[in-house]
């Protein structure tokens, strides 16, 4: 199995077409063709975490963050990230980060934090735009079917609980073919007409490349005419933060605490109690004050996140609390997750979990 394989896997659950514009995914370090001896899976990557994989005979890493994330100038080991960098190189080791393409997962970091809080009725709590795309094509009648078949095979016609959705008009089509035209159906220099059924289908973004292929393999002309429009409509299963309600009310100061114990954080910064009972609750993984907005919209009434500084607390406003309980804290828990999965798709070799604690963020 290569690297390439298991980066595969980790695309089935997190396609990195969804991660954030400004994030640095994907193998960052490695030879994607490289045989893997054996994958360690950490949360970040820092030079114990690397010494780890050495002594554990593990060539891949998979990170939750990246190792780099801005542009590296010069590889002199002066800092943490180029001595990583380095020593990685010198041990043939390659290193796969999937951060903002987890977070957006509707599997990914903010269902675990969810689940770790046994939250109930889930949704996403900013649906990512721009994730959905419409295919329209035109095909003779007597090829239409295949077609479609071909185009469901690889995912298109996707809508929620239904597949091999498509919508299709017949009409017909005209062409004429130049001296260099080869046509496969009527003659070249001769205009001609055929029954045609115009064919429409959705697909997720991530899946283009593959509904293409599967389009001009089974497409009968020579010069395929279609067209691909991306879409405004909402996808409500991919995107940043998630919402979810408790079993039961709590009242806010038992809340927290309860949220302080099942996230196994050291401290909870929050934002004043408010005197009403908390049900339903807002989650972010990581730095979440851009989320603020979105959670009061959703009417929840806790606001669970990470990295939120002195004046977003009066964002709350009296309409929701917020509680901020580390950055380290709110992710903890995907290394875990992400090792489970591939030892669940992967079974010919290890799968380790990092032992490293790479939180730097100390309390007294």
């Amino acid at each position: 199995m290569t690297v390439q394989d298991v980066i595969n896997q980790l695309h089935h659950l997190a396609p990195l077409a969804y991660a954030e514009d400004f994030d640095n995914v994907g193998l960052l370090v490695g030879d994607k063709n490289q045989e893997v001896s054996g994958v360690l899976v950490t949360l970040d990557t820092l030079e114990a975490v690397v010494d780890e994989a050495i002594d554990n005979h593990c060539n891949l890493i998979v990170s939750f963050h990246p190792i780099i994330f801005k542009g590296l100038k010069k590889l002199t080991g002066k800092t943490y990230v180029e001595r990583v960098v380095i020593k990685a190189i010198q041990h043939q080791i390659a290193i796969f980060s999937i951060h903002t393409a987890l977070d957006n997962a509707l599997q990914g970091v903010n269902s675990i934090i969810c689940d770790q809080l046994e939250l109930q009725n889930k949704k996403i709590l900013i649906p990512q735009p721009s994730t959905i795309k419409k295919l329209q094509t035109y095909v003779p009648k007597n090829h239409a079917e295949a077609l479609r078949t071909a185009l469901f095979n690889v995912g298109a016609g996707n809508i929620g609980n239904y597949d091999s959705c498509s919508f299709n008009i017949e009409g017909d089509g005209t062409y004429r073919g130049n001296e260099d035209s080869n046509p496969s159906i009527g003659k070249k220099g001769e205009l001609h007409t055929e029954n045609e059924i115009a064919v429409s289908v959705v697909f997720k973004k991530h899946l283009e490349s593959k509904v293409l292929k599967a389009l001009f393999k089974a497409h009968p002309y020579e010069e395929v005419a279609y067209e691909i429009t991306t879409l405004d409509n909402t996808n409500p299963y991919i995107g940043m933060g998630m919402v979810g309600e408790l079993t039961k009310p709590m009242e806010a100061q038992k809340c927290l605490e309860y949220v302080k114990a099942k996230m196994n954080a050291s401290c909870v910064r929050h934002s004043k109690l408010l005197d009403k009972p908390i049900k339903k609750i807002a989650v972010l993984g990581g730095s979440g004050s851009f989320a603020i907005g979105a959670a009061k919209a959703s009417d929840a009434d806790l606001l669970v996140t990470s990295d939120l500084k002195y004046h977003d607390f009066f964002s709350a406003e009296n309409d929701i609390v917020l509680a901020d309980i580390g950055h380290y804290e709110s992710e903890q828990f995907t290394k875990s997750f992400l090792a489970d999965y591939l030892s669940k798709k992967i079974t010919n070799f290890a799968i380790i979990l990092s032992k490293t604690n790479t939180n730097p963020v100390k309390y007294l």
